[in-house]
This record gives structure tokens, C-alpha cells and sequence, in this order.
């Protein structure tokens, strides 16, 4: 599976590694499938994109979509955190327009930000060390 996820309630965190080949089809079905869960309303978000060896026809339009579909399953309150580690040049470019996006959609209530590297996307997240650990 492209996209593996696990949640740890006790952080308040969802933490997804995307590995291999992504495509948006991917993106879009991971946002349907976690974010659809009534149990992580309101929890932070990682999207560890370190494992992504390859993205597939990434494209603006389906990008500004995926944010527009994220934002309409934020709670009204609390205002999460959302990090993306993407240390690639064309998942750290897509990341950042998704960022933009994210923050032009009116419903959208979590704060995003996109990283180089996993200890600044903890640091972001309010997280003091790898949750994996």
C-alpha cells in the first residue's frame, strides 16, 4: 500500500509514510479513509513523505481539489497541525502548493506546513521526539 497509516490517540496524531510510487488517486483515498473517522476529529497530521520514491503525474488542479476536500472534514475547533516531511524537490514543491491551497479553502481550519526534515515537522507539531520510538 502506498500510504500506511497509525494513530496514536494519546499524541492526538495521525502519522502517515507514504512509500514507492504515489499517485493522487492514493492522496485522495487516504483523506476518504482516515479523515472520515470520527475518532481522530481534530487530531494532528504527519505525512512522512521520505519512503516516496516516485510521484506519479502530479497536477495542480488535483492538488487544489485535495485541499479542498481536506478542509471539509475539519472540526470547526480545535485548529490541528498538519506537517509534511518532503525532502524531494518536487514533493516539498507539491507540498507547499498544497499548503497554499489549504489555506485559500474558508472551511479550512488546520495550520500546514511543509518540511525538509522529520525532526522539523515534530518541532512544528509540538512533538518532542519520534512518537515511534
Amino acid at each position: 500500500m502506498p500510504i500506511t497509516y497509525r494513530v496514536d490517540h494519546a499524541r492526538r496524531l495521525v502519522w502517515a509514510e507514504g512509500h514507492g510510487t504515489l499517485t493522487d488517486d492514493d492522496l485522495f483515498g487516504y483523506q476518504r479513509e482516515v479523515w472520515s473517522r470520527g475518532d481522530v476529529a481534530g487530531y494532528g497530521e504527519l505525512m512522512d513523505m521520505r519512503g516516496v520514491e516516485h510521484i506519479a503525474e502530479p497536477s495542480p488542479v488535483r492538488i487544489r481539489e485535495l485541499a479542498a476536500l481536506a478542509a471539509t472534514v475539519d472540526p470547526s475547533a480545535p485548529r490541528a497541525r498538519f506537517a509534511i516531511v518532503a525532502p524531494d524537490d518536487l514533493a516539498f514543491g507539491l507540498g507547499r502548493m498544497y499548503e497554499v491551497y489549504r489555506s485559500l479553502q474558508p472551511a479550512s481550519t488546520k495550520h500546514v506546513g511543509v518540511f525538509r526534515s522529520l525532526d522539523e515537522a515534530l518541532a512544528f507539531l509540538g512533538i518532542e521526539s519520534d512518537p515511534r520510538a
